[in-house]
């Protein structure tokens, strides 16, 4: 690949939405590295991605320590395309990682302990090139490790300078509230929540939003197309080439039932109407709500990531359109 020069008109079209009541904007839509950059996966095809992202004007770059496989390789492939193509442009890009998954054998290794997080985030600095992240996330909440640890430990992190910001993921409504008001206390605020959420997944609609609009923490959602399952893919069955087909895939062959393809097919009939793709009209319908700040994206194509970048020309739905959908959804 030649060398790379971003796009000067890369702000250009690109929306962005404050994170929170915080001093930073993200994209509406980031990119997210969970698939498709791993040591099992072409280069030079995820280079590409990140380099396509950056021209469309996504500023934000999202990993984890286990993004992989294996374990680590995500962040280190992305720690090369940082070193051959971004050195210059470092100061335009949040760059995110986390830690509360298994990582390495032992007790030392999962969950929330402050030894854990710390150890993990220098870890994951090393593998990356960096000196910091701009944020960094506890992945999961631990029902053993007391909140104040491991809230402790990212006040730790973010006062070490190691991250600017730091969140949560997956926390509940009363788990947030608790993790934000020690944040709170202890100087550092929460700025962020990644919790999944999807036309067919819609459980942070049970007061985690409120709660993040009270205590002003922003909102960045994943799994917005039910891991492929709200697009065109499974309109005829289940492709050989799907993550349903898959036995390791998140995506299960029993969750795709006949109710739900019909719910698809009659959500891809809408989103014809509307001129956009189901995909397209999937993420619209996320972002139509302003208490989400931005979407997180997994692609395997410069297309596809594309593709889904243009939802962003029709955020708007009629009365008529949001009634129709949920019409859809409760049948």
């Amino acid at each position: 690949m030649e060398n790379y020069k971003a796009d000067v008109k890369r702000y250009d079209s690109m929306q962005y939405r404050r994170c929170g009541r915080s001093g930073i904007l993200l994209p509406a839509i980031s990119l997210g590295l969970w698939h498709n950059f791993g040591s099992i996966d072409n280069f030079e095809n995820g280079r590409g991605i990140v380099r396509k992202a950056f021209d469309l004007g996504i500023t934000h770059f999202d990993l984890a320590n286990n993004y992989g496989p294996v374990y680590g390789s995500a962040e280190e492939n992305f720690g090369r395309i940082l070193k051959k193509d971004f050195k210059s442009y470092r100061d335009e890009m949040i760059i995110s990682s986390k830690a509360g998954w298994d990582m390495w054998p032992g007790p030392y290794g999962n969950f929330g302990s402050k030894k854990y997080l710390v150890a993990s985030l220098d870890q994951s600095l090393k593998r990356m090139g960096l000196e910091y992240v701009d944020i960094f996330y506890h992945h999961r909440p631990d029902p053993e490790t007391p909140v104040e640890e491991t809230m402790g430990a990212l006040d730790l992190i973010a006062r070490q300078g190691k991250a600017l910001y730091v969140g949560i993921s997956m926390y509940d409504k009363d788990q947030t509230a608790e993790a934000v008001k020690v944040l709170k206390e202890l100087g550092t605020p929460c700025f962020i929540h990644q919790p999944n959420y999807s036309m067919f997944d819609r459980w942070i609609e049970g007061g985690l939003l409120e709660e993040l609009e009270r205590s002003g923490t922003g909102c960045i959602v994943f799994s917005p197309l039910q891991q492929g399952l709200l697009t065109n893919k499974y309109l005829h069955g289940i492709p050989e080439d799907s993550r349903a087909a898959k036995e390791s895939g998140y995506l299960q062959k029993d969750s795709i039932t006949p109710e739900k393809i019909d719910k698809v097919k009659a959500l891809n009939e809408l989103a014809t109407s509307r001129g956009q793709s189901l995909a397209q009209m999937a993420i619209a319908w996320l972002l139509k709500d302003q208490r989400v700040t931005s979407v997180l994206m997994g692609v395997s194509s410069e297309k596809q990531l594309l593709d889904n970048v243009n939802s962003l020309d029709n955020l708007e739905f009629s009365t008529q359109e949001i009634e129709k959908i949920e019409q859809i959804l409760s049948a």
